[in-house]
């Protein structure tokens, strides 16, 4: 395989709010293009990428799953990735390894608000996208307001370019506005007819193709030339500026159908092989690696599997190719690894291959001591690339293996879980001896504690859960003093700071600087001081929470000839900002959510009762065809058990999802 083939290789994940159909988006793929020969469903439990018992039973995506698939001579590397804000963390650690993106939004609902989420995050991780607008045969279903709530709610460019033909259950295809062609299914049909656009539709299409070709005319200089010239765009000029556009972000493309019915789907994987890039498109990844199989080995590790077959290593292929058998260095650890068996990963499936090259995503077998966020390179040529983020837990709860002698297999399938999956964290409370599991959320940890039961046959006892505070500076000190003095018998340790503490500006989680003049105290030492401080801020004094908020000056310090060192003044820096925190006024933070609750209309009054006794704020309401959507912020520590009780008060049909808002202080 030469540099030119990875140009025919597309790497994209299907992003999307819960429910909104990104699991069968991913299954139509799999079964047009060959890769299944049966249509997978969510409802019946017979999806390739929800493949394990408990997205079965839950009905949705827990975890991130990668199928290949072939179409139009091309390689597509996918990744389904999960709907619920409590596995952000799995779309983070996808994003950071794709090219491209599908982004799915629903018809009726538009923009929902872990469709917002999943789009800042591929924002952050500049990823390329074009937009599918799914389930336009559902009642109230309407592509311009779902067009309309991209362009607000995202702040981006959409440029639709197709329109629907018929509405509701009524919907049998799309108009193509680029190549001005109709795509038609019948009922049952895993194919389309193309045929000229219907004499209804001829008019409204030709409008649509105006504004569509003015549009990409503003943004595109190669296409304007050609619109001022011709007063019109070609189809190649059409396409190819839609290309660029979509690789630098400028503008979305955005297609229709419904993928449940089957329609809309081909156009879509054509539009994924037009629009989105191959690795050769995107720009190096840090650490400027090209996307060439003929240069040294780099591959990011973003995911790691345990099955019963041994544990397995999801990686991304950045340049050079690796072969079975091969030795590779884990630059996080500094250990070489050797490659056993490389997989071609169709969900809970492989096949084993013997290469894999620049632009690849495979699962390796081998690596024993590979963490999500290693780098595996050619041990000649080592290179450190850029980690996935991940983000911090904000719900706790104890667990306890409910027989003694499961207390050690217990530890190690907490750990096996969090290398798993690193946003679950496991810690021993101090205080009381327990195991503490801390996770994203309360779906999070139910998932992590059903794994055990069911992967590990552990029966375990899990405590209430408990939210994740946070302490800040409402008031602080200035000229605190700190003498830190050490003498026993050898070299001694001596260090002398003065510092001002004062709540930090702009949010920030933590500020230093230093304002010592005269040399004082030398700058390696400030780094020091700086080193302490950041210790400090682990515990606070009103519970031993984390601190945040926090800016700290040193204003003034001393130091001694011999006794002097970067650990003194560490110690004096940790030490002086203990004090200096105890001496301020501090106040407890709590984690608050963004709740959007979908109910009957009937049910709201209800509702609003109801997330009012949990200090509830609302922020928006609004009404549409009987249901009624409230927004409100609400604290996390409020929210558990709300999933049964909103069922309860409106007889099931009252849907709620949350995304993280930060922290308020507590009342």
């Amino acid at each position: 395989m030469r540099t030119h083939l990875v140009d025919r290789v597309r790497n994209l994940g299907i992003l999307a709010h819960v429910d909104a159909g990104k699991t069968t988006v991913t299954e139509r793929f799999l079964y047009l293009t060959g890769a299944t020969h049966k249509r997978g469903e969510v409802h019946d439990g017979t999806t390739v990428t929800d493949f394990d018992p408990q997205e079965r039973d839950r009905g949705i995506t827990i975890f991130a799953a990668a199928v290949s698939c072939d179409w139009a001579g091309h390689r597509i590397n996918l990744i389904d990735t999960p709907g619920h804000v409590d596995f952000s963390d799995e779309v983070e650690r996808s994003l950071r390894v794709l090219d491209g993106a599908v982004a799915v939004f629903d018809a009726v609902a538009g923009v929902e608000p872990q469709s917002e989420t999943v789009w800042r995050q591929a924002d952050r991780h500049g990823v390329p996208r074009i937009a599918f607008v799914n389930k336009l045969d559902r009642a109230g279903a309407e592509l311009d307001s779902a067009v309309e709530s991209i362009r607000t709610r995202l702040g981006t460019v959409p440029l639709p370019v197709q329109l629907p033909i018929g509405r509701e259950d009524g919907f049998t295809g799309v108009v193509d506005l680029v190549r001005m062609r109709a795509y038609v299914w019948a009922d049952g049909a895993d194919t389309y007819a193309d045929e000229p656009v219907p004499d209804a539709l001829l008019d409204e299409a030709r409008h649509r193709r105006r504004r569509l070709e003015e549009a990409v005319a503003e943004l595109h200089p190669g296409a304007l030339e050609e619109f001022c010239a011709d007063t019109e765009l070609s189809e190649g000029t059409l396409t190819g500026a839609l290309r660029d556009l979509t690789l630098t972000g400028e503008a979305v493309v955005v297609l229709c159908g419904s993928a449940y019915r089957n329609r809309g789907v081909e156009p879509l994987l054509d539009a994924v092989v037009a629009y989105l890039p191959a690795p050769s498109d995107m720009p190096p990844v840090r650490g400027e690696v090209p996307a060439d199989p003929e240069a040294p080995f780099t591959a990011l590790a973003f995911k790691v599997s345990a099955t019963a077959t041994g544990r397995m290593t999801y990686v991304r292929v950045y340049a050079g190719t690796i072969g079975k058998g091969d030795t590779v260095l884990d630059t996080v650890s500094g250990r070489t690894e050797r490659i056993a068996r490389i997989l071609r990963v169709q969900a809970d499936r492989a096949t084993e291959v013997d290469v894999a090259r620049a632009g690849d995503i495979v699962a390796v077998v081998g690596p024993k001591g590979a963490r999500a966020g290693a780098t595996l390179c050619a041990p000649g040529a080592p290179i450190v690339l850029e980690p996935p983020t991940t983000a911090d837990p904000v719900v706790s709860v104890a667990v306890e293996a409910r027989r003694s002698t499961d207390t050690g297999r217990l530890a190690t399938a907490l750990a096996r879980l969090s290398e798993e999956d690193p946003s679950l964290v496991v810690r021993s409370d101090p205080e009381t001896g327990q195991t503490v599991l801390s996770g994203l959320g309360e779906l999070h940890l139910e998932v992590a504690v059903e794994k055990l039961r069911r992967d590990r046959g552990l029966e375990v006892t899990v405590g209430r859960p408990q939210v994740a505070y946070r302490e800040t500076v409402a008031k602080g000190v200035t000229g605190l003093l700190y003498r830190h003095v050490k003498q026993d018998g050898g070299a001694g340790q001596f260090a002398h700071v003065v510092i001002d503490v004062e709540p930090s500006a702009d949010g920030e989680e933590f500020a230093f600087s230093s304002t010592v003049t005269g040399g004082r105290v030398p700058q390696e030492y400030v780094r020091a001081v700086e080193a302490g401080c950041r210790d400090a801020l682990v515990e606070g004094p009103l519970g031993g929470h984390p601190v945040t908020g926090v800016r700290v000056t040193l204003t003034d310090g001393a130091t001694h000839a011999k006794d002097s060192s970067e650990m003194a003044f560490r110690t004096a820096g940790r030490f002086a900002l203990r004090e200096a925190l105890r001496a301020s006024v501090m106040t407890l933070l709590e984690p608050v959510t963004d709740v959007t609750v979908t109910v009957p209309a009937e049910s709201v009054g209800s509702v609003l009762g109801d997330l009012a006794a949990r200090r509830g704020r609302v922020t928006d309401q609004t009404t549409r065809s009987g249901t009624a959507v409230v927004e409100a912020t609400v604290p996390l520590a409020e929210l558990f058990g709300y999933a049964s009780r909103l069922r309860g008060r409106t007889q099931g049909r009252g849907t709620f999802t949350t995304r993280p808002a930060g922290y308020v202080p507590a009342p």
